[in-house]
């Protein structure tokens, strides 16, 4: 094996330590498959690190806790070690001398080896360390575990009726190209040995707590988004776990052992980044971005991959010549918010990896609402009350993730001028069932024509909410 630089201190390990519980990472960076005298690095590191933890004085918490920074350590040095090395050097080591890394670099795994006391006594600041957790494709994979003649097949959980959409889909109809709030007619078409089943959020919302009573075995930090998907703050854990990584593992696998269904993790040290970790690996792995990592890994990504930005604002950013988190990143604050309104600031600073925003527990919502902006303005009653069905079942498909039920239906109309309106009605009982909702907002629509102008958005959200299990009795709407 080839050696490696002189002995560390006791307060530093050298950057080759990578250990096995971050491999994904050094897997997932070193695509080239870079040799050193003939072998591949990502073995070599592998070799020298389980020596390193054979022979190194340190102790092995003072090692796990270095683990993550020193991965981080090692691949951000890959370039500069290949561009010094000189062509033909033999060498004697793997990296040429390496500072020794900050203790708040690398999602807070300390490189040099101060405990979290030390690093809160100091005042040094932290980052924190944030899981999401997205089960893979949730409600069709809950089917397919309880019907096993469903297995392997394309499943779309919903209506196959001619006005049904699409609550959920199996990886085997979305090769197809089947999502989520697709018309039912439109997803046959594209797939048509696709299999419609009907929800059944009961037994969703069950195995939803099953999943929520793992999550609170680490952290008490949960921020549930719907019944297949959570932010996770584990800065501070109940384990005590220092690797993120090694919870998300954790988490993932007992997900598997006690409900036979696959989750994927996405680390980080914000919720922007940790969410477009999740979606890495789908369906069952697990990725992670950290510090180093994340402005570089936001400045290749188009627009259209920023959680929050739709089809229409993406067009409005390649509008302005926009076309990447890079071109982002070289606007103004000012051009930002003159372009992009009160959203301008968040683009501003996701664009440069930061976000600040608390993972927050038990958060209170005052409204649940979606919407959507055509690509061509629509006048024409059918048409609109056509793209209002999506809408209504991403709101209703988040009461019932939820467990919220609703009495005001507000349905926003913004013309093809950017005028806004909006029109509610209140009812004196709670929006029991989806079609109810859907009747209301079509009601709504209809006292509005015929519109004076065309219309490039439409969008319903449902308020003054309360929790089912607390709500009053639910009678059927005369609508």
């Amino acid at each position: 094996m080839m050696s490696g630089p002189q002995q560390p201190s006791r307060n530093e390990l050298p950057c080759f330590v990578i250990a096995t519980s971050v491999w994904e990472i050094a897997t997932d960076i070193i695509q080239n498959n870079v040799k050193v005298s003939g072998r591949p690095l990502v073995k070599l590191l592998h070799e020298n690190a389980r020596n390193e933890m054979e022979t190194n004085t340190l102790g092995e918490s003072q090692i796990v806790q270095a683990w993550g920074n020193i991965a981080e350590a090692a691949l951000a040095s890959l370039a500069t070690w290949r561009s010094r090395r000189p062509t033909g050097q033999s060498g004697t080591g793997l990296f040429p001398a390496f500072p020794a890394i900050p203790a708040r670099d690398g999602l807070g795994y300390c490189c040099q080896m101060s405990s979290p006391d030390q690093a809160r006594d100091s005042g040094e600041a932290r980052p924190r360390k944030i899981i999401h957790i997205d089960m893979d494709a949730f409600y069709a994979s809950v089917e397919q575990r309880d019907n096993p003649d469903l297995r392997g097949k394309p499943l779309a959980v919903g209506g196959s009726a001619e006005r049904g959409v699409v609550a959920a889909a199996s990886y085997e109809a979305r090769k197809f190209g089947v999502r989520s709030a697709m018309p039912s007619v439109t997803a046959k078409r594209q797939c048509p040995e696709l299999i419609f089943v009907k929800p059944r959020f009961e037994v969703y919302k069950a195995v939803s707590r099953q999943i929520r009573d793992i999550f609170a075995e680490h952290t008490e930090i949960i921020e549930p988004l719907s019944l297949d998907e959570a932010y996770l703050d584990v800065t501070e854990n109940i384990q005590n776990i220092p690797l993120a990584t090694e919870i998300a593992t954790a988490i993932r696998a007992k997900i598997l052992a006690e409900t036979g269904l696959t989750a994927s993790a996405g680390i980080s040290y914000n919720k922007f980044l940790a969410k477009l970790a999740s979606d890495h690996r789908k369906p069952n792995g697990q990725f992670v971005i950290t510090p180093r990592m994340g402005p570089a890994f936001v400045e290749s990504l188009p627009v259209g991959r920023f959680h929050g930005i739709g089809p229409a604002t993406t067009a409005k950013f390649n509008g302005l010549g926009i076309f990447t988190g890079l071109d982002i990143r070289n606007q103004s604050l000012e051009f930002m918010n003159a372009n992009f309104g009160k959203s301008g600031a968040y683009y501003y600073w996701i664009s440069r990896g930061v976000d600040e925003r608390p993972v927050r527990p038990n958060r209170i919502r005052k409204s649940i609402g979606a919407e959507n902006t055509f690509s061509d303005d629509l006048t024409a009653f059918d048409a609109l009350a056509a793209e209002l069905q999506p809408l209504v079942e991403k709101v209703w498909r988040h009461c019932e993730g939820s467990g919220t039920r609703g009495r005001t239906v507000t349905l926003k109309i913004k013309f093809f001028d950017f005028e806004i309106i909006t029109r509610s009605r209140s009812v004196p009982t709670q929006v029991s069932n989806r079609a109810d909702l859907e009747r209301l907002a079509i009601d709504l629509l209809r006292h509005e024509m015929p519109l004076p102008k065309s219309v490039r958005l439409l969008g319903v959200s449902l308020s003054v909410l309360h929790d089912q299990d607390r709500a009053e009795p639910q009678l059927d709407l005369p609508i």
